[in-house]
């Protein structure tokens, strides 16, 4: 028979079998030694496996103190249950030594951090403080502020006449008739819209010089000619549309313009705001600079180089059209989650002697940005001689400001294009009905006129207001 002083059924060393230990009094509501096995199986079974020498029973020195009848991690203790319980520590019961010797390097460990944070704290207003007072300010006086409620000031606003493409090869033909630029609705109204049939289907004429309405003195800008003999493609532009500038009475240069206007839809629609100088200082074309602050396509948004969700900005600028240097200044911006034919938005420019940007609805959503800080002439890399071996020279070299061409006066134009020959419609894309390079590109468009015509849902820019302010320094050298 196992002895009271026995654990598992053999006697444990430094205990005599004569040995007595009470048991330890059970608390009220504790559970009974029976009832109350520890997961390790301290009870008959437990006892048993190591009687009949049970290989799979944990070993005695294997086992963690917790799995015994007491909280002592010393080893096993015999008797019943003894449970946790805590007691209140009264005040001087125990020592602190830390409290009486202080290391006196011990503050250093409070009073660093703290330093460091003053000293972040001071060198991060100083960064606010230097980027606020780098900011370029400039100060602005009004130049335009048009909204329309006068009507078509002619005093500032001109209607050009043209059916020549404006060198694009585009198919309009721009007329100051009040179907194409009119005030709707408090708003100006850019509307493209179809020429009479029969103009293109028979021998037909329009002489813009003739009526005197032409606003170009190029003669092919002023007349245009359908002629159906066999295997002669020559058509009057199929369309009509709108054109109006600011020559007349308000230009600047170095300031901001700012113009809300609600985009066209349609395909093969193409709008534009933009801006060409006054004086071709420099030269033609591109020689002179433009500077175009929004371009859109009124095509939806499956169109590969981006419809009437995307806008683009571009500078152009160079020593002749064949050497532009506006693929080096050109961004795209997409519209978030719409389309800039949806809604109005104001689209914007501010151009100073060191930068140019464009900005769609606010200055922080910048589109294009170009800092003048060193030469255009550099950073066109142009070749010394172009195609046909003529040498080509740095034409605005003897200004000796790093802006050129954009250090002259420029003014606003607000137009509806229709198609056009110089790519900004890529052939073969989208279903695209004519080739650029082909003869009969304009005819071949309007033959199509059944697939395009249809998605003219809106083929109008309106353009609720405008504004443009002159930079107002004083160092403008105007």
């Amino acid at each position: 028979m196992d002895t009271p002083n026995s654990l598992y059924g053999r006697q444990q060393p430094g205990l005599s079998v004569d040995s007595t230990m009470a048991p330890t009094p059970q608390r009220t509501a504790s559970p009974s030694v029976e009832s109350g096995r520890n997961p390790f199986g301290d009870g008959v079974e437990s006892q048993a496996s190591h009687r009949n020498g049970n290989p799979f029973a944990s070993p005695w020195a294997s086992r963690p103190p917790s799995s015994f009848d007491t909280s002592s991690a010393a080893g096993p203790r015999y008797g019943g249950h003894r449970f946790f319980h805590s007691r209140r520590v009264r005040k001087g019961e125990v020592e602190k030594p830390w409290t009486k010797n202080v290391d006196p390097k011990e503050k250093w460990v409070t009073i660093l951090p703290i330093i460091g944070i003053f000293i972040g704290l001071a060198i991060s207003g100083f960064l606010v403080w230097d980027g606020m007072r780098s900011v370029v300010k400039h100060k602005y006086c009004l130049v335009l502020e048009e909204n329309w409620d006068n009507g078509f000031n002619e005093n500032v606003w001109m209607k050009e006449v043209q059916v020549g493409g404006f060198g694009n090869g585009e198919f309009e033909r721009t007329t100051g008739d009040d179907n194409n630029v009119l005030i709707e609705n408090g708003n100006l109204v850019i509307r493209a819209t179809l020429e009479d049939d029969a103009r293109m289907q028979q021998n037909f004429t329009i002489d813009l010089m003739q009526d005197r309405t032409c606003t170009a003195d190029d003669y092919q800008a002023c007349r245009a000619v359908t002629n159906i003999a066999p295997g002669n493609a020559s058509i009057v532009p199929p369309v009509l549309s709108g054109r109006i500038n600011t020559k007349p009475g308000a230009s600047i240069k170095y300031g901001r313009v700012e113009v809300t206007a609600k985009m066209p839809e349609g395909d093969w629609l193409w709008p534009a705001i933009w801006m060409m100088p006054v004086k071709d200082t420099y030269g033609p074309w591109p020689s002179s600079g433009e500077i175009d602050i929004a371009e859109s396509r009124g095509n939806n948004y499956t169109y590969p180089q981006g419809g009437n969700n995307i806008m683009s900005s571009a500078l152009h600028w160079g020593p002749n059209p064949a050497n532009d240097g506006w693929w080096r200044t050109n961004v795209k911006r997409a519209a978030l989650h719409t389309t800039y034919s949806s809604g109005f938005n104001t689209f914007g420019l501010e151009w100073s002697q060191k930068y140019l940007f464009t900005y769609v609805n606010s200055r922080l959503l910048q589109v294009l940005y170009t800092n003048f800080n060193k030469p255009l002439w550099d950073r066109g890399n142009f070749p010394a001689s172009d195609a046909n071996g003529t040498r080509i020279y740095n034409i605005w070299e003897h200004t000796g400001r790093h802006q050129t061409p954009f250090d002259q006066s420029f003014y606003l134009i607000l137009n509806v294009a229709v198609g056009g020959t110089n790519g900004w419609f890529e052939d073969n894309v989208n279903g695209k009905p004519w080739l650029d390079a082909s003869p009969n590109a304009k005819k071949d468009f309007w033959r199509s006129k059944d697939q395009w015509y249809p998605t003219w849902t809106q083929p109008q820019m309106e353009v609720q207001k405008v504004m443009m302010w002159q930079q107002c320094d004083g160092n403008e050298d105007l």
